[in-house]
C-alpha cells in the first residue's frame, strides 16, 4: 500500500502521517515501523525541526532510518511499516548533495521516474505500506529564480507520479485531513 500525503508548512501533515503509519503498523504486527529522515542537518533551524521531529515520535516505537538520497537503498521485509518524512528534502538532496543523481539539471526533468518514484514504488511493493510525506508549494503565484522554478516543476512532477501510483492521497490544511484519492 502506499499513501501520500501534502500540506503545507506546519499544516500538521507530519503527525497525520505518523498516525496513518502508526495505524498501519497495528495491521502487521511482526514488521518494523521505520521513519525514514531525509532531511540533511544543514544550520540550527534544520537541527530544531530534527529534534521537534524526534520529540513527537519519542515512545512511538519508529525506527529511524537516515535516507537523505538514493531511497533504492531501502530494503523492506513483507510486514513493515516506512513513513518517509519527506519527499521536499529527499529531492532537494538529490538535487544539491554530493551523492544526489539529480545534479546534472538538464537531465533531471527525465530522471525523477527513476531516482525518486520508481524506488518509493518498488519499497512500497516489498512492504506492508509507505506512507510518504511530501509540500504542498504550489500556490504561490509568483515567478521564482531558475533554479527554484526547477526544483518546484521536480517536486511537482514526483508528487504526480506517486499520487497516480497510490492508493490514497491526503492534504492536511491547518490540522484537517482532506482525501483526495481513496
Amino acid at each position: 500500500m502506499l499513501r501520500l500525503v501534502t500540506g503545507g508548512s506546519c499544516s500538521g501533515k507530519s503527525a497525520f502521517a505518523e498516525k496513518l503509519a502508526i495505524e498501519e503498523k497495528k495491521k502487521h504486527p511482526a514488521g518494523t515501523l521505520y521513519y525514514v529522515a531525509t532531511m540533511v542537518p544543514y544550520d540550527e533551524e534544520c537541527q530544531e525541526r530534527i529534534r521537534r521531529h524526534r520529540r513527537m515520535r519519542k515512545d512511538k516505537d519508529f525506527v529511524t532510518r537516515e535516507c537523505h538520497t538514493d531511497l533504492s537503498s531501502l530494503t523492506a521485509e513483507k510486514e513493515d511499516v516506512f513513513l518517509i518524512e519527506c519527499l521536499s528534502n529527499l529531492l532537494a538532496n538529490e538535487m544539491y548533495e554530493k551523492t544526489g543523481r539529480l545534479q546534472e539539471k538538464s537531465s533531471a526533468p527525465s530522471c525523477v521516474e527513476e531516482v525518486i518514484a520508481a524506488p518509493v514504488r518498488r519499497l512500497a511493493g516489498q512492504c506492508a505500506a509507505v506512507i510518504v510525506v511530501t509540500n504542498e508549494v504550489f500556490s504561490e503565484g509568483i515567478a521564482f529564480p531558475q533554479e527554484t522554478a526547477l526544483y518546484l516543476q521536480l517536486l511537482g512532477k514526483s508528487n504526480c507520479l506517486l499520487a497516480r501510483a497510490a492508493d490514497s492521497v491526503t492534504e492536511v490544511i491547518c490540522g484537517i485531513p482532506v482525501e483526495r484519492k481513496k
